[in-house]
């Protein structure tokens, strides 16, 4: 396992230990014809090229580095598998962008849409005891309009805000055995006032069978129930012995085991409630200001992949000591170890999709968003660090009015425990939280626009497009941008100091402006790396510090008026 890279187990929050990690070598190809199939390379046993797993094509780290358009690519490996009597194999492919068929043995067990949602598959019957050959093709078009790309550039040089692409796989690719009876997926949801657990999990093959669960805490049992499965999902509350909250800076984490037959699944909660109440953020009952930070998640060597386990927890520990107490994930949907992570920290978060690319102004595409937003709704639920829920980032003026308010109805009926923004900074159709995007770099005239909000008026900012804010504006989802570079080449927002007194003392009259204004609850810097030619991180892309983060954290410690 020593020279498979990410080889840490990569759903924590439903845990089997009987499982293999696919990742490393596998033989690979590009095919811009999208003539593959054609062409028979379903049924090869070879492929012209190879690839390390997980990472995308166009990384260093893959060993490919082809930084041009792909239309398709391909995957094929041997993989020797052990078919047991009662017993289930399922695949996993945690990512691939964007539409992803998988052979087993020649024989195709389906099609998945989505870059950023899981690819699951039961090979069972597709699968012999012995060596079996998986056969993998990514079709990925960022410029139909009807894909999210984020901020895949779709030019062939990164520019501005847009970067360098990712096609196909480039999340981890494994296997696990199950029982023929076994727990499929989880819904966990916390009541920390009444000191509560609701469960609702969900079974395969389980009709009528009896599902143990163990809440614990240090080792300690905090609760146990015995519950049956109805149809295909067992639903229970687990009362606590003790209340231990999770907390901003304080991840306090219960374990959880599931016993269902034959099948043990181990995961964890946080017991928080969070809601908005209007104008502030509140966490356990007491107003908690959102010093968030940008984070969109690029590395220089991995593109959308960290080259290890350590860099997701090290973006986390390097906003912290910058004084953030958590981020926006920005335009990219963050794997499932990077929220672990957040989870355990006490790092809250905002989990957003990068709606980037889709043309939200035909109903056509629609499809490319809808049902994998679904999808990463289910996969994410749990995680206590994520507070807040934002689909749409900058959308422009002719999107269609319904879809924006059908993801906020759609969002809310299956989480209303969270708070929700429809379109974060513009055009807002139907919101929870009132949001805007400031990129103004004098202090004066940044306070100038928001007073207004202290006496129930409008904000006199209008952000680069003409939008204006509301008086119920209460976060400042972007501001900042200061640039700080390293070449001529370098992009950011506005013009960039010359000295790095200069520096802090814009960052520090900006955020002074947000902490001091009780009307508003939070706000998000921008941003926490550089990223390719946008130089405007406190760290450089290769995550050294620019300056002391302690200059930054002296600036956030203090209480903000709202929390007053």
């Amino acid at each position: 396992m020593a020279n498979i890279p990410r080889i840490e187990y990569p759903r924590p929050q439903l845990r089997r230990g009987n499982w293999m990690n696919l990742n490393g070598k596998w033989m690979f190809e590009i095919d811009n014809g999208k003539s593959g199939r054609a062409r028979g390379l379903v049924g090869a046993e070879t492929l012209s090229g190879e690839i390390i797993l997980p990472f995308c094509p166009e990384s260093e780290l893959s060993g490919v580095g082809n930084k041009d358009f792909m239309a398709s690519v391909w995957y094929k490996r041997s993989v020797t598998l052990k078919k047991e009597e009662g017993r289930r194999i399922i695949l996993h492919i945690d990512a691939c962008d964007y539409a992803c068929e998988v052979w087993v043995n020649g024989r195709s067990c389906g099609i998945h849409y989505g870059g950023s949602s899981p690819v699951t598959h039961d090979i069972t019957d597709f699968a012999v005891d012995g060596a079996n050959l998986i056969t993998v093709c990514a079709e990925d078009d960022q410029r139909s309009g009807c894909q999210p790309v984020g901020k895949q550039c779709n030019e062939y040089h990164s520019r501005g805000c847009s970067y360098t692409r990712t096609t196909g796989i480039w999340q981890t690719v494994w296997v696990e055995t199950v029982p023929a009876s076994y727990i499929k997926s989880m819904k966990l949801t916390p009541n920390a006032a009444a000191g509560e657990l609701l469960c609702e999990i969900e079974c395969e093959n389980a009709a009528g069978m009896m599902l143990i669960a163990c809440a614990s805490f240090g080792g300690k049992l905090m609760g146990r129930t015995e519950s049956n499965v109805n149809g295909s999902v067992a639903r229970f509350i687990i009362k606590l012995a003790e209340r231990h909250l999770w907390n901003v800076g304080d991840g306090k984490l219960y374990d959880l085991e599931f016993v269902l037959g034959e099948d043990k699944v181990d995961s964890y909660f946080g017991l928080r409630d969070v809601y908005y109440d209007g104008r502030k953020m509140i966490l356990n009952g007491k107003p908690v200001f959102q010093r968030l930070v940008l984070d969109q998640g690029f590395y220089p060597d991995g593109i959308w992949t960290a080259p290890c386990d350590s860099e997701l927890e090290g973006d986390i520990l390097r906003s912290m000591a910058c004084g953030f107490n958590g981020a926006r994930l920005h335009q990219k949907v963050f794997e499932p170890r990077f929220l672990y992570h957040c989870d355990r920290l006490g790092y809250i978060v905002w989990s957003e999709h990068g709606n980037w690319g889709l043309d939200l102004s035909r109903p056509t595409c629609w499809a490319g968003f809808l049902p994998e937003w679904l999808e990463l709704l289910r996969r994410d639920y749990n995680h206590p660090a994520i507070v807040g829920w934002c689909p749409l980032n900058e959308t422009q003026g002719n999107q269609d009015r319904r879809f924006v308010a059908m993801l906020y109805d759609i969002t809310k009926a299956y989480d209303p425990s969270r708070m929700f923004i429809d379109c974060s900074g513009w055009h807002h159709v139907k919101t929870e939280v009132w949001d805007q995007h400031n990129y103004c770099g004098d202090p004066q005239v940044f306070r100038e626009n928001y007073a207004p909000l202290l006496e129930g008026k409008a904000p006199l900012n209008k952000d680069h497009v003409g939008v204006m804010a509301p008086p119920e504006l209460s976060f400042i989802s972007e501001y900042g941008g200061i640039g700080w570079s390293v070449g001529a080449a370098a992009w950011s927002y506005g013009s960039a100091p010359k000295t790095e007194e200069e520096f802090v003392a814009r960052f520090k009259g900006l955020t002074d402006v947000l902490l001091d204004n009780p009307m508003i609850s939070g706000c998000c810097y921008t941003q926490l790396t550089d990223i390719e030619q946008e130089q405007n991180g406190l760290y450089y892309y290769d995550r050294t510090p620019k300056f002391d983060p302690a200059i930054f954290k002296a600036i956030f410690d203090r209480k903000a008026a709202c929390e007053e």
